[in-house]
């Protein structure tokens, strides 16, 4: 029998609350009451998310922090227990992409994708599980990504870290089998946020191209990130280990799983028609 838990009422932390899935999520939940810790590095786009959800009557605390910055992340324990006293959500939803060919990247790029994408998670849920533990039941939300399903060219970064937060959620989600702590795995498909017209290029790589680049993803960036929060929080209460958030992907879960190999001979077709 799957393990379920209650949104109503809890403490919840978001990370990425600034805008996109993390506001929608915030939002969401700010409507079923509680308190919500939220995290962003922008600033003003945190503080207009935090005033939205105080007005649906929600308590809020704001975290203006860097991912990157391992510090600030062990600092966050005894931060929450001090203002909220326990934790029963953690949305591990922030994400950053670097386009480009990986021979052309900059391996300080590279490592920053990886420290926001995949390291802090893992930071974030070392510091705060014993918080969570303290809760039954409690929660761990990590968004990879339809890219930790699926690898095109030109996101080796935003891949390496997206597959290796899926594999590590999948051990993790084994090993706190019956401890009174969850896990759902997200990988959302194309949903339209400002992760492609934020993501790093490499150094010297050119605009014109670049800019086209851009605009060839976000064609594929449809689903409202209010649609895509509904659907990961209806996950969260049922207790489903992983939810594939859109219709693209889940087929393109589906075309991966019968062409494991040769699937971007389709995909890459399917891309440069659209």
């Amino acid at each position: 029998m799957r393990q379920r838990i209650v949104l109503r009422g809890g403490v919840a932390l978001i990370t990425g609350a600034a805008s996109g899935i993390g506001r929608a999520l915030t939002l969401d939940l700010a409507g079923r009451g509680g308190a919500l810790a939220l995290l962003d590095r922008d600033a003003q786009g945190l503080a207009e998310t935090g005033a939205r959800a105080e007005a649906l009557g929600a308590t809020v605390d704001l975290h203006g922090l860097d991912l990157a910055d391992a510090a600030a992340i062990r600092a966050l324990p005894a931060a929450i227990r001090a203002r909220h006293g326990r934790l029963d959500l953690l949305v591990n939803n922030a994400g950053v992409a670097l386009g480009g060919a990986f021979a052309d990247t900059d391996l300080d790029d590279f490592e920053w994708v990886l420290d926001v994408n995949l390291r802090a998670p893992v930071r974030l849920i070392h510091a705060l599980l014993p918080l969570l533990r303290e809760s039954r039941p409690a929660w761990i939300v990590n968004v990879s990504s339809l890219y930790g399903i699926v690898a095109p060219p030109g996101q080796t970064a935003y891949c390496a870290s997206k597959f290796g937060l899926r594999g590590f959620s999948e051990s993790l989600r084994h090993e706190l089998s019956g401890s009174g702590t969850g896990l759902t795995l997200v990988h959302p498909g194309g949903v339209a946020t400002a992760i492609a017209r934020n993501a790093r290029l490499p150094r010297g790589a050119d605009p014109v191209q670049a800019e086209r680049g851009r605009a060839a993803h976000e064609r594929f960036l449809k689903l409202a990130p209010e649609t895509a929060a509904a659907e990961i929080l209806r996950a969260v209460e049922r207790g489903a280990p992983r939810a594939l958030v859109g219709s693209d992907a889940r087929l393109v879960s589906l075309l991966q799983r019968l062409m494991p190999v040769g699937y971007w001979s389709l995909l890459g077709r399917l891309a440069r028609q659209g």
